[in-house]
């Protein structure tokens, strides 16, 4: 045998019926892909948007500096509202027991500067041990 210097290539025949029917390459469908991606971005735009509205800076931040004269029948709560110094205000102002209970609360109108300071007498119906501003928003008519 001599050697030429040929290089003999070999292709692979696979036996007939033995493997199957080969299937021949799908074209990529990267519109497919690129659509839902943007349907995912879009839709976790969406929900950071409703968090940041349902969670994010408030117009009205209150903030309780002290409370103090703890009696079983109530407690005095100072608290300062930040917000708009020519807005007008009304903040929800409670107190809990020991046992976590709500034990009294009340709708308090704060009046108008950009740091409103408000002190109010809340009345309980059990002794508390805190006092809490959860939340402030526009003034409500009564």
């Amino acid at each position: 045998m001599t050697d030429t210097g040929q290089e003999t290539h070999t292709t692979a025949k696979y036996p007939p019926g033995r493997y199957g029917r080969r299937r021949e390459p799908q074209p990529r469908r990267r519109w497919l892909m690129f659509t839902a991606a943007a349907a995912v971005a879009l839709a976790g735009l969406a929900v950071a948007w409703q968090l940041y509205v349902q969670y994010g800076p408030s117009d009205y931040e209150p903030q309780v500096q002290r409370f103090y004269n703890v009696t079983d029948d109530g407690v005095t709560v100072e608290f300062v509202v930040h917000k708009d110094a020519d807005q007008r205000a009304t903040c929800t102002v409670r107190a809990r027991s020991a046992d976590g209970a709500e034990v009294g609360a009340a709708q308090v109108d704060v009046p108008t500067g950009a740091e409103a300071y408000v002190t109010y007498r809340l009345t309980t119906s059990a002794r508390p041990v805190t006092a809490e501003v959860p939340k402030c928003g526009p003034i409500r008519s009564r």
